[in-house]
């Protein structure tokens, strides 16, 4: 692997509350570039773009601070552009999963092969702001890629290009069906997505991530991890909360991106949905996080 440059986008207003906005920091402070660098990997740090943090957007109730979440996307994606052009591999830490669109963004400006997203999550983030109440586009992102029926036209269209991504460049890996609406489970179906579940990764992490690699287009890869993967209990990292006590554990989630990394195609990981407050009482976890980044990518 080249050179490494670490990128950091501390916003959580496209979030259900503050909390990512804080991501980034603590990741540094816990040793994130050092344990890049003991990995043997060549690092460029590019600093973080300004923090951006969560207020309740009452003009927008259903798609909260989505003029702000458009600009902070699009202002990464200017930043994005030159490193992955150099041929860096691209470590984004988020923020929200809504940084997945404009890493794909730019990767479709600068090959001409048509870019595949492995998206490592516990949800499909395929709502819309009519399918939901909750108002947080952090779990809408991949629906405004898609520009599915719903979609904020902002959002959907804020890299010039709508729909964004086609089904088949994206293969979900890590959900778990419990968490999915009925929207959710109806696009996915009517969409033909590639979906494996959490039980799948949870008994064959390598074969799990092998199988979704095998259905991506050739050309360059995005990996993107929500850390709401892992079980809470074994890891209390995420934003959310619900899976404790089941689901991968971080060791497994570490085999399955070791392998992504591994894959000729492999061009930027991205990190999503990390609230260090989850973390308080057992600061380790960060640590071992850290760990598991760092072996994926070395």
């Amino acid at each position: 692997m080249g050179r490494v440059s670490v990128i950091g986008f501390p916003d959580s207003a496209g979030s259900y509350a503050a909390g990512q906005d804080q991501a980034p920091e603590a990741l540094r402070k816990a040793g994130l570039v050092e344990a890049l660098v003991a990995a043997g990997l060549e690092v460029d740090d590019d600093g973080d773009l300004p923090k951006q943090v969560w207020a309740p957007d009452r003009s927008n109730p259903y798609a909260q601070n989505v003029d702000k979440v458009v600009a902070n996307l699009q202002a990464l994606a200017a930043r994005l552009e030159p490193l992955i052009k150099s041929g860096d591999v691209a470590l984004v830490l988020g923020g929200n999963c809504t940084v997945a669109l404009p890493i794909m963004a730019v990767l479709l400006r600068l090959e001409q092969d048509a870019p595949g997203l492995l998206y490592i999550d516990a949800h499909f983030d395929i709502n819309t702001p009519e399918t939901t109440p909750d108002g947080s586009l952090d779990w809408m992102g991949l629906a405004h890629a898609l520009a599915l029926p719903g979609s904020v036209s902002s959002l959907a269209g804020a890299f010039g290009q709508t729909p964004l991504l086609d089904p088949a460049q994206v293969a979900w890996l890590g959900v778990d069906d419990a968490f999915a609406t009925d929207w959710e489970r109806d696009q996915a179906k009517r969409l033909g997505l590639h979906v494996d579940s959490a039980q799948s990764m949870e008994a064959d992490p390598v074969g799990s991530v092998k199988k979704a690699l095998d259905f991506l287009p050739a050309g360059p890869l995005s990996v993107h991890v929500d850390v709401d993967v892992p079980d809470f209990i074994d890891a209390p990292l995420s934003e959310n909360t619900d899976r404790r006590n089941r689901g991968p554990t971080l060791s497994q989630l570490g085999e399955a991106l070791a392998t992504a990394a591994q894959d000729s195609r492999f061009h930027v990981l991205s990190i999503g949905e990390l609230n260090p407050t989850r973390s308080a009482g057992e600061p380790s976890a960060i640590q071992r996080f850290i760990e598991v980044i760092a072996a994926a990518l070395a």
